[in-house]
């Protein structure tokens, strides 16, 4: 993408421009996360209205409970229960981030764009005691809309922030990182807590 990364393409898309979570207008509150086997975390999320009252709560929520979970990166709907296409994530601050967009919450988004893929070793909140070694994407372009405005947004990413895009959209299709392992020798005991 050339020119100002927050002007509308032609297929009038745009980056983030100024929305910050403060954009959504209310408090979110902290939800349980859900841990497999949990049946939410196995099936599809449905699309979702961005600018349902339901929808910008749900952002703010996912938002307030990633802030208090140490070293979480990406947090999705069907993870606090919720069976919905919504997530957010904020790499800020990890040693392994290059390319960050700060905080944000996406709906609906896909993938319409993944190259240069690489292993990487991945741990999730909802399998708290594995990590494994997941092949994905280190270059993406994701497509996505806004909660609250539900302005269409298209994120060009690398690196870390692309693997959490990855997996937060994975949950969404309800996938787990561990549906992704190559096997179960890719697959190892959690040694360190957050």
């Amino acid at each position: 993408m050339t020119g100002d990364a927050n002007a509308p393409d032609a297929d009038g898309y745009a980056g983030l421009g100024d929305w910050t979570p403060d954009t959504l207008a209310v408090p979110g509150e902290v939800r349980r996360v859900v841990a497999a086997p949990h049946p939410v975390l196995s099936r599809p999320g449905g699309e979702v209205d961005p600018t349902s009252a339901e929808t910008v709560r749900l952002a703010a929520d996912l938002i307030a409970t990633m802030r208090v979970s140490p070293g979480c990166v990406g947090l999705a709907a069907p993870q606090v229960g919720v069976g919905a296409q919504v997530f957010a994530v904020d790499v800020t601050g990890h040693p392994k981030a290059v390319t960050v967009h700060g905080t944000f919450v996406l709906c609906n988004a896909r993938v319409v764009e993944a190259t240069r893929w690489k292993p990487g070793r991945e741990g999730c909140m909802s399998v708290p005691d594995l990590t494994g070694d997941v092949k994905r994407a280190s270059r993406l372009v994701v497509e996505g809309v806004l909660p609250g405005s539900g302005a269409p947004v298209r994120l060009v990413t690398d690196g870390f922030e692309a693997r959490a895009l990855q997996h937060e959209i994975d949950h969404c299709a309800g996938l787990l990182f561990l549906d992704r392992v190559a096997g179960a020798h890719a697959v190892y005991q959690r040694k360190v807590y957050l």
